[in-house]
């Protein structure tokens, strides 16, 4: 038995802010943010939108796009570092928003690779044999985490959510996960993190960042984690038909590609008109992808992503 895709679908907030609007608040300029991240424009949840809302719309266009009604789900999975409460946890609230009486939902937090873990998650728990259609959902309203005042952080993110059907199906090993690997690394916490939680503080914090040590350490990450789940599945580099990256910055983009000497016209990058999304990038450029006609059926695809933690991941999928 192996999961497989069988729909995507996205949902951004109503309000795109470029970088002309936000040089108007913040010491910055268009060119100096294109020039060092590739973002031009970015989306800003409104004070009706949150999390769990932009989760349900994305879900929804995922499952009509699968063909699937609601009431068939039951597994949700979502991953998410800005949840609408502290408990419970956000998923419930996507599945009554969907209106689904009864299924097992929970909330996974790895921050950018977010995505790539619920998915392994929720692979695994079909794999198991226990579950026959899953929503796997990245959703952030990474804004509210943002201090506005640091021009390091602020131009970086924005808010979003992705959302891929999975399906159990058996008879067919050619499509669907063929390989997934994950990595976590405590150590380096302090290089990206949120000031502030629950226990610690009492409060939910901002993002701190140091820019040019993570941008090290996903390049040689992201390349040797995208490596070694190819090697899982007995595939190399050579057999890629589309890298769906974490959109985190340009730069990083390139530079994994080019350590991995992938041509850039197999890369998805979206990252200059969401900007960052943490865990919603993957889902948000696979569905582009999806819908623009690049990523067609049979296609392999290869998604990774890095996120604070560190933690870091890959998961090679037959679409």
């Amino acid at each position: 038995m192996r999961a497989v895709i069988t729909g995507t679908g996205s949902a951004l907030p109503m309000r795109r802010v470029s970088n002309a609007e936000l040089a108007e608040t913040v010491d910055t300029s268009d060119e100096w943010i294109i020039e060092r991240t590739g973002i031009r424009f970015r989306y800003i949840a409104g004070p009706e939108e949150t999390t769990a809302t932009l989760g349900a719309d994305a879900a929804r266009a995922a499952l009509d796009a699968a063909g699937v009604p609601a009431q068939d789900i039951d597994l949700i999975v979502l991953a998410t570092a800005t949840p609408d409460q502290t408990f419970p946890s956000s998923a419930t609230k996507i599945q009554a928003m969907l209106g689904i009486d009864d299924c097992v939902a929970f909330d996974v937090a790895a921050v950018c690779s977010g995505f790539l873990y619920a998915l392994q998650v929720a692979d695994s728990m079909i794999r198991a044999g226990a579950y026959r259609k899953a929503l796997v959902i990245g959703s952030e309203t990474f804004s509210r985490l943002l201090d506005w005042e640091d021009r390091a952080t602020c131009v970086l993110f924005g808010d979003g959510a992705g959302a891929i059907v999975l399906e159990a199906q058996e008879g067919d090993d050619s499509r669907g996960v063929l390989a997934t690997r994950l990595h976590a690394d405590g150590r380096h916490n302090q290089l990206l993190y949120v000031d502030g939680g629950p226990s610690t503080t009492g409060t939910v914090g901002k993002v701190r960042m140091k820019g040019k040590e993570v941008f090290r350490h996903a390049v040689v990450n992201l390349a040797s984690v995208l490596e070694e789940s190819l090697a899982a599945a007995g595939l190399t580099s050579d057999d890629i038909d589309w890298l769906v990256p974490h959109q985190a910055n340009a730069r990083i983009l390139d530079a994994t590609a080019r350590k991995l000497s992938l041509s850039p016209d197999k890369v998805v990058v979206t990252v200059d008109r969401h900007a960052n999304t943490s865990a919603a990038s993957v889902p948000l450029a696979l569905d582009t992808a999806v819908r623009d006609g690049r990523i067609k059926r049979g296609d392999l695809l290869v998604l990774e992503a890095m996120g604070g933690g560190f933690t870091w991941g890959a998961a090679v999928v037959r679409f």
